[in-house]
C-alpha cells in the first residue's frame, strides 16, 4: 500500500530546543534592557505567563540554571545578582548581525576589494599572458605546463616565455571606520526608542568587521554633551542620558582616532536623530535647543571641511524627517563631499550595511 507515514514531531530534532528558543528571546530583551540581566529575565517571565513559553517538562528555572551552566549568566554568591558574561555579549552581537546583515561565515580575507588589479593577497580567477616585470609567484604553473605541452609536444618538453600564464591578484584596501552614535535625550523622546536600533547596528557592524573583514578597524564613539570612545563589549549596556547633542565633540574625537590609524582609507559613520545643540567652550557648555544655532552649525560645517581635506568622508544616517534638519544635513554633506541617508528605524541597518559594503567596491588611490 502506497501512502505517507507521519511520525511525532520532535522539536529537539526538527528545530531549536526550548533552551535555544528562550535564549533568542533573552538576548533580544537584553538589548532593550541595556544589558540588565535581572530586568530581561523579569520580562521573559512575564512573557512566559502570557504566552506559555515553558511547560511542565522545562520551566523558567531550568532555563536560568542552564544559562549559568553554559556560561551565559553569572551569579554573585553574596548578593544573588545576575550578570551577563562575555559569551552573552558575543551572542548578542552575532544575533544582531544575523538579524540585520544576514548570516555570514567567518573568513580570513578581511579586506575591501577594489576594481584595481595589482599586487594583492587574494587570487583572481582570471589569467593573462606573461609580461616583463611579472614575478615568479604570479605564474600559474598548471596552465603554463599545459600550454607548453600543447605548443611543443610531450616528447620534447620545453617551456618558453610565450607559454607562461599569469594569475592576477586583486588589490586590497583596508579601511578604518569610526561609528558615531548619538546618545542625547532625544533618542528616546516622544515614546520612540531610537537608541536600540542604533545599538543593534553598531553590534552587527562590529561583528561583520571582526568576522568578515578582520584587517579593518572599527572604533565606536558616543556623543551627548561630550564625546568618548566605548568598547564593542560595552554596546549592550549603552544608554541614553540627559544630554544635548554635541556633534562637534563627536567629530573631533573621531578625527583624532583616525589620525592615529596608519592606513590611508578612513571614514566616519554618524547615526543621529537631531540637530547639533551644544558646544564646549573652555570649561563651559554653550547650549541652544531651539532651532539651528549658527554658532554651533558653523563649527560642524568647519569640521566637515577639515575631514574633506584629510580625505575622510562622513556618511550621516539621520533618523529624522524634519525639513530644516534635512537642509542642515545637506549643507554638512555637500561641504564634506560625503553622503547622507534619512533612514527609518526599521531600515537603518540596511542603509548602513549597503553603504559599508559599497565601500569595498571603490578604488582608493
Amino acid at each position: 500500500m502506497i501512502g505517507h507515514f507521519f511520525s511525532k514531531y520532535d522539536p529537539l530534532q526538527n528545530g531549536k530546543s526550548k533552551f535555544e528558543q528562550l535564549l533568542d528571546l533573552f538576548t533580544q530583551l537584553l538589548t532593550y534592557t541595556n544589558g540588565d540581566a535581572a530586568e530581561a529575565l523579569d520580562w521573559l517571565n512575564q512573557l512566559d505567563r502570557q504566552y506559555q513559553l515553558t511547560d511542565d517538562e522545562y520551566g523558567m528555572g531550568d532555563f536560568i540554571e542552564e544559562l549559568k551552566q553554559q556560561g551565559y549568566l553569572s551569579e554573585d554568591p553574596a548578593s544573588g545578582q545576575y550578570n551577563i558574561t562575555s559569551k552573552t555579549e558575543q551572542t548578542i552581537r552575532r544575533q544582531s548581525l544575523e538579524e540585520i546583515f544576514g548570516k555570514l561565515k567567518k573568513t580570513k580575507q578581511g579586506n575591501h576589494n577594489t576594481f584595481k588589479p595589482g599586487s594583492g593577497d587574494e587570487i583572481n580567477p582570471e589569467t593573462r599572458p606573461f609580461q616583463f616585470g611579472d614575478t615568479l609567484e604570479q605564474i600559474d604553473f598548471t596552465n603554463s605546463i599545459r600550454n607548453a605541452q600543447i605548443n611543443h609536444g610531450i616528447d620534447s618538453f620545453q617551456m618558453r616565455e610565450d607559454d607562461l600564464e599569469i594569475r592576477e591578484t586583486d588589490f586590497k584596501a583596508q579601511t578604518s571606520t569610526v561609528l558615531m552614535i548619538d546618545i542625547s535625550h532625544s533618542m528616546i523622546l516622544y515614546g520612540e526608542d531610537r537608541i536600540t536600533p542604533a545599538k543593534k547596528v553598531a553590534m552587527a557592524l562590529s561583528e561583520l568587521i571582526t568576522t568578515k573583514y578582520p584587517k579593518d578597524t572599527l572604533d565606536i564613539v558616543v556623543f551627548g554633551n561630550d564625546a568618548w570612545p566605548i568598547e564593542v563589549k560595552d554596546l549592550p549596556y549603552l544608554q541614553v542620558g540627559p544630554y544635548h547633542t554635541n556633534t562637534v565633540a563627536g567629530l573631533e574625537l573621531a578625527m583624532e582616532i583616525l589620525r592615529r590609524r596608519k592606513n590611508p582609507n578612513k571614514q566616519i559613520f554618524m547615526i543621529t536623530d537631531g540637530k547639533p545643540t551644544c558646544l564646549k567652550i573652555g570649561k563651559k557648555y554653550y547650549k541652544n535647543s531651539f532651532g539651528l544655532d549658527r554658532k554651533v552649525v558653523n563649527r560642524c560645517i568647519n569640521l566637515a571641511a577639515q575631514c574633506k581635506k584629510l580625505k575622510i568622508p562622513i556618511t550621516t544616517f539621520m533618523i529624522a524627517t524634519d525639513p530644516y534638519l534635512q537642509r542642515f544635513v545637506q549643507e554638512f554633506t555637500e561641504t564634506n563631499h560625503g553622503k547622507a541617508f534619512f533612514a527609518s528605524l526599521d531600515k537603518l541597518g540596511a542603509f548602513v550595511f549597503k553603504d559599508f559594503e559599497s565601500g569595498k567596491r571603490k578604488t582608493v588611490y
